[in-house]
């Protein structure tokens, strides 16, 4: 069992000082997500990297289990997204101007961050895609929103890499079918 493992489970039963010690070890893997996921988003942007991460961090750590690191990092970048998430619809409410947009570009890294507006129709199509098809709403969630390869995404979720291109394809037709309507 690696450290990492072993603090998780720890910080899961309570312990503080466990805690405290896993930051250290986990934080340059979620600073570089974090960036990543930064790096898509608007100049300006009033998060940064450090808070995204600092925020994350708070709310994985605690009363969750983890099996292990790659699970760790995938609910790193689920926190990372729903943070991001919240700070879009806080800006868009109506009063703000707030409206949607057409998705145009699903392969292109980075064109969901380009546009707050984006990343909640996204999020509310991957919701109603959860529905019908669990696997390939988490495959495209993890491509999408955790900047995962489709290969990373699938290994994530303990799928093949055919199996995960699958998935993908699937859920790339439905969102694209969605968004047109």
């Amino acid at each position: 069992m690696s450290d990492v493992t072993r603090l998780l489970d720890a910080a899961a039963g309570g312990d503080r000082q466990a805690a405290a010690e896993l930051l250290p070890l986990v934080y340059d893997e979620l600073r570089k997500l974090a960036a990543a996921r930064m790096a898509a988003e608007n100049p300006g942007h009033t998060l940064d990297a450090t808070a995204l991460v600092h925020d994350a961090y708070l709310r994985l750590v605690g009363e969750q289990q983890f099996e292990g690191c790659s699970h760790f990092f995938a609910a790193a970048a689920e926190a990372m997204r729903r943070i991001l998430i919240n700070h879009a619809r806080d800006r868009n409410r109506l009063k703000r101007g707030g409206g949607r947009k057409r998705l145009e570009l699903l392969d292109q890294a980075g064109s969901l961050a380009e546009d707050p507006n984006l990343v909640l129709a996204v999020d509310e199509l991957l919701t109603r895609l959860a529905v019908e098809d669990a696997m390939a709403a988490q495959v495209a969630h993890l491509h999408l929103f955790g900047y995962l390869s489709v290969e990373e995404a699938g290994k994530t979720l303990g799928l093949s890499r055919a199996v995960a291109y699958r998935n993908w394809k699937y859920a790339r037709a439905w969102l694209r079918e969605a968004m047109e309507k």
